[in-house]
């Protein structure tokens, strides 16, 4: 969809801010993103520019070192960058919705002060340790532990799959852990602020992935690692619920950006239909060909329509949880489908790393696992339908 009839949908400040970002993502991403993928490097220099673009702090207030935006600010800049690459893009999405987010949601106003400004400007990123080795989607089996001891909180155990957690930027992780016991024999899950640098707080080896490559992903081991009391975020024992409202928001930011990749299928295509020759003319005039762009497309206004609507219905106040899964199954399964057929279109070309499609395929699997599968997101619509748990 071009950005013309696109910004028929946009006010003119998210309009300009899309215009600007899908800039940023041609002129300065796109030319150097593939060889920092292959050779497995954090983008450093982008994410500076990113943090003196605002793009950390969209959603967060002024007074925070934020710039007074909104949560479909984020998912727009999240969009046009995914577009061009999703390792960029998961980089400011897990910075925002899971770093920031939860001390913005739910931390008392000296963690606000604390971290915040640093985390908006781009100077620190921080990280959301919520999935563990043995636990997966079931995050209700947190086995990580925190006991108060002489006013500090003492924690052990160890967090897998830990987006932003390892760079020479990282300034926190915020982990989930069992604090105690319920009335009703459940664990009492609670979330801790923990610095990076800790004694104790241990960051693994960045793992060999598929996809996302210059973004960063690791393993945490907590071993008597001790912070202040001071340093829980939200209420003891809201832990678990604080973690579903951070996820519902997330998954309207993943559904952005799974867009964005679907859309950057489409452009992809469209731009080789036009180039590439076979038996005498351009492939584009093909029917087989038109009908599977066609189809791209397709699901990709389909799938930007359900988060725009889960975006408006959770900025307007009202219950979005249901919606939002909608959007993140929709247009997780769109990115999966469109980087194959992208794939398709480009022939044995689109299996050569020096073209985009490749790396929209490998990084687009990861969209139907992270921040809930999609069978997780299935279960949650039926549950939203009334159908029994």
């Amino acid at each position: 969809m071009t950005a013309m009839t696109r910004s028929t949908a946009l006010s003119a400040e998210h309009e300009e801010l899309r215009a600007t970002v899908e800039a940023f993502a041609r002129e300065e991403v796109a030319p150097v993103i593939g060889d920092l993928y292959e050779r497995g490097e954090f983008p450093y220099d982008i994410v500076a520019k990113m943090g003196r673009m605002g793009l950390f702090g969209l959603p967060f207030p002024e007074e925070h070192g934020g710039m007074g935006g909104d949560y479909f600010a984020l998912c727009l800049a999240l969009e046009e960058l995914a577009r061009v690459d999703s390792s960029v893009a998961i980089t400011l999405e897990a910075g925002v919705s899971l770093g920031a987010m939860p001390i913005h949601r739910f931390g008392s106003e000296e963690q606000k002060k604390t971290w915040l400004p640093r985390l908006c400007s781009g100077e620190a990123l921080g990280a959301f340790g919520l999935t563990e080795p043995g636990g997966g989607s079931d995050a209700g089996a947190t086995r990580t532990t925190a006991r108060l001891e002489g006013g500090e909180w003492v924690v052990n155990g160890s967090k897998c799959f830990i987006t932003n957690s390892g760079t020479d930027i990282t300034a926190l992780v915020t982990v989930t852990a069992v604090t105690g016991e319920r009335p009703d024999g459940r664990p009492e899950i609670s979330a801790i602020l923990i610095p990076s640098g800790t004694p104790g707080f241990t960051v693994g080896k960045k793992y060999s992935k598929v996809g996302w490559n210059a973004s960063d992903t690791r393993e945490l081991a907590f071993d008597d690692v001790r912070v202040p009391e001071a340093n829980l975020v939200g209420e003891r024992g809201r832990g678990y619920a604080q973690f579903l409202r951070i996820l519902d928001e997330g998954r309207i930011a993943i559904a952005a950006l799974s867009v964005g990749l679907a859309q950057g299928c489409v452009d992809e295509s469209l731009r080789y239909a036009a180039e590439r020759e076979a038996f005498g003319s351009a492939i584009g005039g093909y029917q087989a060909i038109q009908f599977k762009i066609a189809e791209m497309e397709a699901r990709t206004h389909t799938a930007r329509l359900a988060y725009y609507d889960a975006a408006a219905r959770m900025l307007a106040g009202e219950p979005f949880k249901k919606e939002a899964a909608i959007a993140k199954l929709v247009a997780s399964n769109a990115a999966m489908d469109n980087s194959r057929d992208a794939t398709q279109v480009f022939g044995g070309y689109g299996f050569m790393n020096e073209y985009p499609v490749g790396r929209f395929y490998r990084d687009a699997k990861i969209l139907e696992i992270g921040e809930g599968t999609s069978e997780v997101q299935k279960m949650l619509i039926a549950r939203e339908l009334g159908l029994p748990a």
